[in-house]
């Protein structure tokens, strides 16, 4: 794969193979021991804690022998001499230099996952996508290339000989909002046997919990609102690829596009991807350990809360029937979000207001604990679905907060009887 850069900023892509890894990006420690160090050799002071950098300009050098003019510049890569924000930053920098051996590939930093995504539609410019269920917003973004482009939307399940050279094979996983896990290796497959490329949106699957290259993928796309923020507090998206030339050519675009993630939200990135690894293990082993409680006591009986209120619990790691390929796929775990079918669409609007420990609002991947009546921010699903995005409160505190939300249910409805 090779881009090239035409004189108005533009960038197109040929489809050659995938080079070898870079070896300067090879990943030769533990994840967490990455989120500490790897950048270290950016730091320009004694200070622990890098500091957070809000100029959107810098000043030129004062030697004129040293100044090189733009068109001798090579790439937008600098992690000491920025030159305007649009470009590059010190705080963006040093999050996605950070963010490099944690995704396993170079990283190009947004202003949100959204924006990422509608960057490497408008880098790829496919004619066709292949895409299933998964979060509405993706959806919208990929409406409004297909709104554009005249692009073909095409289902994940849709027949291989439908795919061409250059298309784009959509798969997100574990999706959004049951939690479930697809195969990766599975629709790389299916996508380079014909040429098209295999984006996989793993925001349900952060580092630490899967690699998506490892499996097949020629670009990965976070949401780093969710997990790799994990606090709540900033909006950002994150594109990897070892595909040759392709971050530097979506370097040059997000220049044109102008989606780039702000100061505060790159500094506050940074302090986040720190505790990745630490926080991330918590959140999903809450999970695993919730979903099993859940169907558990809905097995226990008809009498049961649980049994009485839950129709159907959601998550990977009740995909039993296909571990053979899920355990390699995500062997530390199936990540920190699942969904409960409820019974009536009554139960499942009632529900978050039962609970004391998990906050009633949208989105995911925070420290704190949330629930979601779904249909509250997503028109497509079943009025029956709450997700549960579980944070790093000690389980045992979150089951009893959901028990007790299950009990609550049942003695409204017996008291309306």
């Amino acid at each position: 794969m090779e881009t090239t850069q035409s004189t108005n900023g533009t960038t197109s892509i040929t489809n050659d193979p995938a080079p070898p890894p870079n070896a300067s990006i090879v990943p030769i420690q533990q994840l967490s021991t990455h989120a500490i160090h790897a950048d270290d050799h950016l730091n320009p002071t004694t200070d622990v804690s890098p500091a957070l950098h809000v100029s959107t300009t810098f000043r030129y050098s004062s030697t004129p022998s040293s100044l090189i003019p733009a068109s001798h510049l090579p790439t937008l890569n600098s992690s000491s001499s920025h030159i305007y924000s649009r470009e590059t930053a010190p705080n963006s920098t040093r999050l996605e230099t950070v963010l490099t051996p944690l995704l396993h590939a170079p990283c190009v930093t947004y202003s949100s996952g959204l924006s990422a995504l509608h960057a490497l539609y408008v880098f790829l410019n496919p004619a066709r996508v292949s895409i299933g269920g998964g979060y509405h917003g993706s959806h919208g973004v990929l409406g409004l290339h297909a709104k554009l482009t005249g692009a073909t939307i095409l289902p994940l399940e849709c027949v291989e000989s439908e795919l061409k050279e250059g298309d784009v094979v959509h798969l997100e996983t574990p999706v959004n909002p049951t939690g479930e896990a697809f195969s990766i290796a599975k629709y790389a497959e299916k996508a380079h046997a014909r040429g098209a490329f295999l984006l996989v949106d793993a925001t349900f699957g952060p580092p630490g919990l899967q690699d998506p290259f490892a499996w097949g993928a020629d670009v990965v796309m976070h949401s780093g609102t969710k997990y790799l923020g994990g606090h709540s507090d900033m909006l950002c998206g994150v594109l990897a690829s070892n595909r040759a030339g392709w971050v530097e050519g979506l370097k040059r675009e997000r220049t044109y596009l102008g989606s780039v993630m702000g100061s505060m939200e790159g500094w506050l990135g940074l302090r986040s991807v720190r505790t990745l690894g630490v926080r991330v293990e918590r959140q999903s082993a809450n999970a695993e350990r919730l979903v099993g409680w859940v169907e558990g006591e809905r097995g226990r009986g008809k009498e049961g809360a649980v049994a009485r209120t839950v129709e159907s619990v959601w998550h990977a790691s009740l995909q039993k029937d296909e571990m053979s390929w899920l355990r390699e796929q995500m062997p530390n775990g199936f990540g920190p979000v699942f969904a409960l079918t409820m019974k009536s669409e009554h139960l499942a609007k009632c529900l978050p207001s039962k609970l004391e420990l998990f906050h009633h609002a949208t989105s995911l991947g925070g420290v704190e604990s949330l629930v979601e009546w779904r249909a509250m921010s997503d028109a497509t699903v079943d009025t029956r679905i709450v997700r549960v995005s579980v944070g790093i409160e000690h389980w045992e505190d979150l089951r009893d907060d959901l028990a007790r939300a299950f009990e609550a249910l049942v003695e409204d409805e017996n008291g309306d009887a």
